[in-house]
């Protein structure tokens, strides 16, 4: 074999090796950017209390509140306390829901946030990296769910350690 030939191998086994490896870590990553997580500095029900109010307070409607540990109680199992609390802002989600094309992420919709306890004791907040969601779709979805986001971080922070 000359020395273009192995030349050539060996990017060409490089440059698979590096695909494979970048795929790796961005897979394991995934997660992580997808879902955010923060300790909140109250207990649940102040956590719940001060989260709510700060909502209605920014012009978003909680349609529905989740208690995830009545529901299981419901089912003969036992999980910690726990709210996830599904937020609307109607004028962002007309934005989206006006037009055809964009309904696709309805799926997504309300924005969810939950708020949890954990054996450690303590009391959580987690939320979907909407603006990381809506960036990779583009145009008005990229647009609405940035501004969704920012606002969310702004209801989070009332409550993050």
């Amino acid at each position: 074999m000359d020395f273009n030939k192995q030349s050539i191998l060996f990017i060409a086994a490089g440059l698979i090796a590096g695909i494979i490896i970048t795929t790796f870590f961005a897979y394991k990553a995934a997660p992580g950017m997808m879902l955010k997580e923060a300790e909140s500095k109250y207990n649940f029900e102040k956590s719940v209390e001060v989260f709510e109010q700060t909502a209605l307070d920014m012009g978003w409607k909680i349609p529905t509140v989740h208690d995830m540990q009545k529901t299981m109680d419901n089912f003969g199992k036992e999980v910690a306390q726990m709210k996830v609390f599904e937020l609307c802002h109607p004028e962002h989600a007309y934005k989206i829901l006006r037009l055809d094309q964009e309904r696709i992420v309805s799926s997504m919709m309300p924005c969810r946030v939950s708020i949890y306890e954990k054996s450690d004791g303590k009391t959580y907040v987690s939320w979907m990296n909407t603006a990381m969601m809506g960036g990779m779709m583009g145009g008005v979805i990229a647009d609405v769910m940035g501004d969704a986001s920012a606002e969310s971080e702004k209801m989070i922070a009332s409550i993050k350690k």
